[in-house]
């Protein structure tokens, strides 16, 4: 006898991020499944910090489809800190937030609401083995690190039983998150608590250990983006549930488009899954323009190491600039006069739109489009742009004033049935996750003159100030009229009592419990790349039998001796990068000890660790 049994349902969830409420509920409306936010405090985006009535806000909207609030508390936090900290949480909490993104294991020894916790990707989790720990120890959602291949997520996924959570489109760190010390060592401002200083975006020189300029000018440790539309279903089946877009800095508009892409990508992977796959939040988004994703900001795209990278040059980096150049709409004939251009377009520019090129110094240099007439350019400001510049778009003004407009809105399908009972008229409502309800109203109603089936219609439909949608009508009424005052009041009461049953419907996450017998992974030992800022934290690992030695704090809570420090570790290989792998032959193409250097400050010595694939940036000594 052979018994059939249904698949488990595997849901995926477009993670979007919010710098604001007002961004947030663009995130909503355009398809994202889930958003995180920044909260009042220790956000590792210091510059995206919200309020708890804003917060409050963004929850009660996203709910309503079944989207969930995470809110970054992902910062290191300090001993003076953890009073403040703990009562954030309860703010958070009594607000109504789904889960909480945190780094300091501090918060796992706090006495805090049952709130679920997200692994930060500042935890740093590299290996299956930490992976396990941090479930273990009471996580319910891993943020991985970008640097992640399918092969490796896949033996993640075989590691744990919780939801993965990866990062597939924005800005890439050049070193693995929460363990890069460039920012605080070198201007105080540290990457562990919301403050990057961007040292990876500097220009750099390239030097041989006698001094040799190698490379000049350059900037050596900038990433390009991170772009893996395409790549979303090898992912989804490598083990990966969470799809995070990077940017709680980004304008509302890039992420409207952003997000629209990426829904759009796994409602078709969904459709494509014969009920393998479903997005983890309900409703229908009619965006108003066809999503572009190379038209928002970016340093141009990789899928960084996914699938396998080979050596070459600008495989992963964008070393001419980490501005957005844009697309190349053309080149320079002859400078006219300082604001007038004489150019070769190959496509139609508007006033107002913004263009760039880069200077004889090598420089990306941009300025505002003041007037178009042909192929004469007249811009806002003094450029000196010689025959054969190449000129740029990277603000396309006619794009940009359409996703200022609303461009999407979010509905649930509902199906109503109306049915009339003796002097009582019933209005049943039920969407396609089968939440259903019924109002009813008194109402004698008498034989209609004339078929009333389509204007009952008409006056049931009108939802468009509501989260819903009409789908279909079962009008069991017949021939009686009604008018369309009582449907109309019929049709408010369904809508309130839908919210209702929304609200009451909704499913939180709570706390996983930890494991009685946690320990950390065999073989490991605590350094200050754990960044144990505070004694709860060092009380934590304690409490599983570690040893916290003195060695293991976080460099922000140490003084700075000067020495050697390896600030940055990094999969991106500089060698790789310029086709010079050691691995693979190119040595004699870059020989040599190598240093990076900006200004009269700035040094850091490269060593390659070629067995494990990884490049350290180490602090040379003062």
């Amino acid at each position: 006898m052979t018994t059939n049994s249904s698949p488990t349902v595997q849901y995926l969830e477009l993670l979007a991020p919010a710098k604001n409420k007002e961004t947030a509920i663009a995130a909503i409306d355009h398809g994202a499944d889930a958003v995180y936010i920044g909260a009042p405090s220790h956000g590792a985006r210091r510059q995206a910090a919200n309020t708890l009535e804003d917060i409050k806000e963004v929850v009660t909207y996203a709910h309503r489809f079944n989207v969930r609030v995470y809110v970054t508390v992902n910062t290191i936090v300090y001993d003076n800190e953890l009073a403040d900290v703990c009562e954030l949480v309860w703010n958070l909490y009594s607000a109504g937030v789904d889960a909480l993104i945190v780094q300091d294991m501090s918060l796992l020894r706090m006495n805090l609401p049952p709130i679920a916790l997200h692994a930060s990707t500042q935890c740093d989790i590299r290996t299956p083995s930490k992976a396990r720990f941090l479930q273990d120890a009471g996580f319910s959602q891993l943020v991985l690190p970008r640097e992640l291949s399918l092969d490796e997520i896949r033996a993640f996924s075989n590691a744990v039983d919780i939801p993965l959570e990866a990062f597939v489109h924005g800005a890439l760190c050049v070193s693995y998150s929460g363990d890069c010390q460039a920012s605080f060592l070198t201007t105080g401002r540290s990457a562990n608590r919301g403050e990057c200083a961007q040292i990876c975006r500097y220009k750099f020189n390239l030097e041989d250990s006698r001094g040799n300029r190698l490379i000049e000018g350059k900037h050596l440790l900038s990433l390009k983006d991170m772009n893996r539309l395409d790549m979303l279903q090898d992912m989804a089946d490598a083990g990966i549930s969470s799809f995070k877009i990077e940017g709680r800095l980004k304008d509302i508009g890039y992420v409207k488009n952003v997000v629209a892409a990426y829904s759009d990508a796994l409602n078709r992977i969904v459709a494509a899954s014969d009920g393998k796959y479903r997005r983890r939040s309900r409703g229908t988004c009619e965006v108003t323009f066809t999503p572009d994703v190379t038209r928002s900001f970016n340093r141009g795209f990789t899928s960084y190491f996914l699938k396998d990278i080979h050596p070459g040059a600008h495989a992963l980096a964008s070393i001419d600039s980490p501005k957005w150049i844009g697309a190349n709409v053309g080149v320079v004939k002859r400078q006219l006069s300082p604001r007038r251009v004489k150019a070769v377009l190959s496509c139609k520019l508007e006033n107002g739109d913004g263009l760039g090129y880069f200077n004889g110094d090598g420089e990306f240099c941009g300025f505002r489009l003041n007037k178009i007439e042909g192929d004469i350019i007249s811009t806002a400001s003094d450029v000196a742009v010689p025959a054969g510049t190449q000129l740029y778009r990277n603000f396309d003004k006619q794009w940009n004033a359409a996703l200022d407009k609303p461009t999407s809105r979010r509905t649930i399908g509902v199906n109503m049935s109306l049915r009339s009972c003796g002097d009582t008229l019933v209005l049943e409502l039920t969407d396609n996750d089968g939440v259903n309800v019924a109002v009813s109203q008194i109402y004698a109603a008498e034989p209609a003159a004339t078929p009333q089936t389509e204007a009952r219609k008409r006056v049931l439909s009108k939802l468009g100030d509501t989260i819903f949608s009409l789908q279909a009508l079962d009008d069991g009424v017949g021939s009686l009229f009604i008018p369309a005052s009582v449907l109309t009041s019929l049709r408010r009461d369904g809508v309130d009592a839908m919210l209702h049953a929304n609200e009451s419907a909704y499913s939180f996450d709570y706390r996983r419990k930890a494991d009685s017998q946690l320990s950390l992974p065999e073989g490991v030992t605590l350094s200050r790349h754990d960044n144990i800022a505070n004694h709860e934290a060092a009380t934590f690992y304690e409490s599983i039998g570690c040893t916290v030695p003195k060695a293991a704090k976080a460099v922000e809570t140490m003084k700075d001796d000067g020495t050697e420090m390896r600030v940055m570790q990094t999969r991106y290989c500089l060698r790789r990068e310029l086709g010079a792998c050691l691995k693979q032959g190119g040595a004699k193409k870059v020989p040599g000890q190598l240093f990076l250097t900006s200004g009269p400050d700035l040094r850091f010595r490269l060593d390659f660790d070629c067995a494990n694939c990884r490049m350290n940036v180490i602090r040379v000594a003062r």
